[in-house]
């Protein structure tokens, strides 16, 4: 492979669908060699009983022209992600990127309950998920990944860390989740300078994942329906939808952020795909380029009618 990551190895753990499909997609398509996984094959479902398979996974890096392992992985599993990290380690005997984009807590969290009315288990079982995978597979991974100064982790989240500081995220257990993951990539930061390396949390804006589609009722080739549905108080304008992103633009901000020579610069830092888009020049599949947590700030929260040309 020729491209910026030729020659770097990546570990893109929770690659299933979404977010983590597409930065191993992206990070494949810059050169990278990437080992992709996720605990959905096409004999066996999740939890979440959803159609993408990480087999899918690999096909689509093999499409885009990468190289990629796509393997079945359960990140709660230590002894799993070991044998991960020693396949790797075999295999290349280094690492040089590492996205942490496991979750599964969709089904999990009741927007409307309280702590103390939402279900112990499925909170417990969201935290495990968005935390417990997100420490185990670092634990593993980082020994090799330290061999060499340049090595980059990236913690992927919901909200940047200004924004979740100052608001309420849908439930205490999904708002404690996300909180944790900013601050978990804040604290490996700290301990990875010493090695030269660097980590950082990133969040995507409004993403148009599969599942996100798929609850709306459209397809990406006419997402933009939603944007003329009725208001239905409490919830959002649907126009806000408007300001919306595809998975691959994600894909495009990690891809960036690994290929720039400096970017230890951002180390610890909580960093949006709209605003490495700003940095880095890249654009989402549209042309354009939507900056979702400005547009949160200053357009959707103070309650303003749906103007998302300016943020895009």
């Amino acid at each position: 492979m020729t491209g910026p990551l030729a020659g770097k190895v990546a570990l893109v753990a929770g690659a299933t669908r979404g977010a983590g499909r597409a930065i191993a997609v992206e990070l494949a398509r810059a050169g990278a060699t990437v080992y992709a996984t996720g605990r959905s094959t096409r004999s066996s479902r999740s939890e979440y009983n959803r159609p993408e398979t990480i087999e899918e996974t690999g096909e689509l890096i093999e499409a885009a022209g990468g190289t990629g392992v796509a393997l079945q992985v359960d990140h709660l599993e230590a002894d799993q992600v070991a044998a991960l990290v020693h396949r790797i380690d075999t295999d290349h005997g280094r690492l040089d990127i590492l996205v942490n984009d496991i979750w599964g807590g969709e089904i999990l969290f009741d927007w409307d309950a309280t702590l103390w009315e939402h279900d112990l288990d499925k909170g417990l079982r969201l935290l495990h998920l968005a935390v417990d995978t997100h420490l185990i597979t670092s634990h593993y991974a980082l020994p090799l990944l330290i061999r060499r100064p340049g090595g980059l982790v990236v913690e992927m989240t919901d909200g940047t860390a200004d924004y979740n500081a100052g608001h309420y995220r849908v439930s205490a257990f999904y708002d404690l989740a996300k909180t944790a993951v900013l601050r978990l990539a804040w604290s490996q930061g700290h301990e990875l300078a010493a090695f030269g390396c660097t980590a950082v949390a990133l969040t995507p804006g409004w993403m148009r994942s599969e599942m996100m589609l798929d609850n709306y009722g459209v397809t990406e080739a006419n997402w933009r329906d939603v944007l003329a549905r009725p208001v239905t108080p409490p919830y959002p304008d649907p126009g806000h939808f408007g300001i919306s992103e595809t998975p691959t633009f994600t894909g495009r901000a990690v891809a960036a952020l690994a290929a720039d020579p400096d970017h230890a610069r951002w180390n610890q830092a909580s960093l949006s795909s709209g605003q490495l888009a700003q940095e880095y020049g890249f654009v989402d599949v549209d042309g354009s380029a939507p900056n979702a947590w400005r547009y949160l700030v200053e357009v959707q929260d103070p309650g303003k009618p749906p103007d998302t040309a300016r943020y895009r």
